[in-house]
């Protein structure tokens, strides 16, 4: 291995770049107030030339490693003595890809940005922390340890929690409140798992820990690791029951922000499950029953909510919930096929691409949708995209390849997932997993041709709106519809050549997962493969006749016209059912009627000693003051006054009861002594004595 200083640049220059871009835009905005919106100029320019260098290093960077067939570019980089320890990364095909992958998305946010945050405050902040996420982001990818992977994921929880709290104003501080607890809890817990592997096995790895797993004997603790460390990934990648931070998060935030939090920084969560799938516990059938069940649910779960939900951005989030299941559902796959697991790897990987570049068309085409109409709910925006067929293009190969329809992306992964389910064979659970994994493909048909059709084909219902949207001829200018067309175009050309594109960069990236030879290629349209998507392309249609046209949408009694509702229960909500009480309520209030138990049981049994095993003994005399000392030195005192009263002080007596006197002193003397012996600075004194009386030991002896 060779040491390449190349590999600190996509990590460390995003975080210079944005100190310099937010002192840039700082110093545009101090000489030039009155002029809102063009006087940061400079500052745009800077961000956006940053984010093109970012991905044309990282194209820089993947010759050595495309050229190696994904087996690595030889090349990694150690910085030692940070926090004790040291920060290591290192370059394959699976990092390189998604780096690339990453820089790309980056690129055409920030072109979309520059016109989205044109009317926004807080725009300096924004691009700050748009740019040291990238570096985060990139030293998650970039990481060859566990250390590193969850120092770097730890800085972008916090760098992305501004996007949420972008806006500033109720909702967007809820949802920011929401992701930040779900993203301090889950890696305070993904920090124990880290301590518990590291004492077990004595590395962090990550290329390491395979061997280093099969050598424990502690399986029950090593499971225990890992499933501390799923409960970290798992929540930044949505996955049930941590998914809460979804639906909430993404409709507040900046479009551009949105796609970046859907496309990128949910597959962080699916890069260290990976990691503990495929090298902590690789070929381990029952951690790939887990993740396969958590699939199973976040999948179809994600897909309902879709269904259900009238916000255009809410939507695409719960989306994002659910191709996250069926992502899982490969790298569970993985596990149970165990050596023969090619199609579940290739599946895995080309899902996990696939959903970030369409989430990067819908979002920023959600985007331009918010920039000309400020508002979301389907029955405000509907009518939007007529007339608009550059806009309705994009939305629609966005659309298909998430949908799984053949000639795109989403098809040949969602066939591969489909393909390994059907290898494996089983019982009537996987017959199970099997249909629902089919129909929640329906209920992704279902919910694409409900926002197709909502914005795009329909009309408002508020003629004059319709007239307003259909006068918006430039509703986006030459930056974002490059962001958008570009985009796309790249999303399209991934799917419409599987072979030259897809299964290339899937045997590049298959090293990661384990998986050395990929075997024969897949006939994608074959007729067995075509009727996959068949079936759920047919459920997806039957679901939005019969469901979404038919139950969710209601006659209003003016116009007699159909508007869309929400009718998923409001009180189905987990957080506000489960989490905020159990969290703020139920458990501080169970933990402190506990403590008050064990405080008074504390007390119960001082005094149950104390009248028992240690009962105060009867003293044969209780004195009324005082102790034997001043007692003794009292009466001695009171003779001698008696005998001076008698002889030399006769003529002027002195009647004095000393013992009363001698009491009074001893008392005073204690309660000195108490005072000083609790004190600070006492227990300090005798701290200091004690050391040097140490130090006096150790030098001398």
């Amino acid at each position: 291995m060779r040491f390449d200083i190349m590999l600190a640049f996509p990590v460390f220059f995003p975080f210079a770049a944005g100190l310099i871009g937010y002192a840039v835009g700082a110093l545009c905005l101090r000489k030039n107030r009155e002029e809102q919106g063009r006087q940061e100029t400079p500052r745009d320019i800077w961000v956006i030339l940053s984010v093109i260098l970012e991905f044309a290093v990282m194209l820089w960077l993947a010759r050595s490693v495309w050229g190696r067939g994904g087996a690595g570019s030889g090349s990694e980089l150690v910085i030692p003595n940070v926090c004790g320890r040291s920060l290591c990364f290192t370059l394959d095909g699976f990092r390189m890809l998604y780096g690339i992958v990453a820089a790309f998305m980056w690129m055409m946010a920030a072109l979309l940005s520059r016109e989205y945050l044109a009317r926004h405050r807080n725009r300096n902040r924004y691009y700050l922390f748009l740019l040291t996420t990238l570096g985060a982001t990139m030293g998650v990818f970039l990481s060859s340890d566990l250390y590193t992977t969850f120092l770097f994921f730890e800085i972008m929880s916090f760098t992305s929690y501004v996007w949420v709290a972008q806006e500033e104003n109720r909702p967007s501080l809820r949802a920011a409140e929401t992701y930040l607890a779900v993203a301090v809890i889950g890696g305070l817990v993904m920090l124990m798992g880290i301590f518990l592997l590291y004492r077990m096995l004595g590395t962090l790895e990550i290329a390491e820990l395979g061997r280093a797993a099969e050598l424990c004997e502690k399986k029950e603790l090593l499971y225990a690791a890992g499933g501390c460390l799923l409960v970290g990934f798992g929540a930044k990648a949505g996955a049930f029951p941590l998914h809460i931070w979804l639906p909430k998060a993404h409709p507040v935030a900046p479009a551009p922000a949105s796609a970046l939090l859907s496309g990128i920084l949910t597959k962080t969560g699916i890069y260290g499950t990976l990691i503990l799938s495929c090298s902590l516990f690789l070929h381990d059938g029952a951690w790939g029953t887990l993740i396969l069940a958590l699939g199973a649910v976040t999948m179809f779960g994600g897909a309902l909510l879709a269904v259900f939900s009238v916000d255009l951005k809410r939507t695409l989030a719960c989306s994002s919930m659910s191709q996250i299941g069926f992502i899982l559902v490969g790298v569970g796959m993985q596990g149970l096929l165990g050596e023969e697991n090619a199609l579940a790897v290739h599946g895995t990987f080309l899902h996990m691409v696939n959903h970030s570049l369409i989430k990067l068309v819908l979002f920023l085409a959600a985007g331009v949708i918010y920039m000309n109409t400020h508002v979301l709910d389907l029955n405000e925006i509907r009518g939007f995209g007529r007339r608009k067929p550059l806009l309705a293009g994009i939305f629609l190969v966005g659309a298909l390849a998430i949908a799984g329809v053949p000639l795109f992306g989403g098809y040949v992964s969602k066939t591969l997932l489909h393909e390994s389910i059907l290898e494996y064979g089983g019982g009537p659970e996987m017959k199970a997993a099997e249909y629902l994994f089919l129909f929640s493909g329906g209920l992704t048909v279902a919910y694409m041709i409900k926002l197709f059709v909502a914005i795009f084909i329909e009309k408002n219902l508020d003629e004059e709106r319709q007239a307003q949207f259909a006068q918006k001829k430039n509703y986006m200018n030459v930056l974002s519809g490059l962001a958008l067309a570009g985009s796309a175009l790249v999303l399209l050309i991934w799917g419409l050549f599987p072979r030259y594109t897809m299964d290339r960069a899937a045997a590049v990236a298959q090293g990661f997962m384990g998986l050395q030879e990929t075997g024969a290629p897949v006939a994608y349209f074959s007729p067995g493969n075509l009727s996959g998507a068949l079936i759920s392309i047919t459920i997806g249609i039957l679901v939005y006749v019969f469901v979404i046209r038919a139950l969710l949408m209601k006659r209003e009694e003016k116009s007699g016209a159909k508007v869309y509702v929400n009718a998923w229960p409001g009180w189905l909500d987990l957080e506000n059912l489960i989490y905020r009480p159990v969290l703020l309520k139920i458990f501080p209030a169970f933990f402190g009627v506990l403590c008050r138990i064990l405080d008074s049981l504390a007390d119960t049994a001082v005094v149950l000693l104390r009248k028992s095993v240690y009962r105060d003994s009867p003293l044969p005399y209780e004195r009324p003051e005082g102790n034997l000392f001043t007692v003794t030195i009292g009466r001695f005192l009171n003779a001698v006054q008696a005998i001076a009263n008698l002889t030399w002080r006769r003529q002027d007596p002195v009647h004095r009861d000393h013992v009363h006197l001698a009491a009074m002193k001893g008392e005073e003397v204690r309660e000195t002594n108490l005072v000083i012996q609790r004190s600070l600075s006492f227990g300090l004194l005798l701290f200091c004595i004690g050391l040097s009386l140490t130090l006096i030991y150790l030098i001398l002896w």
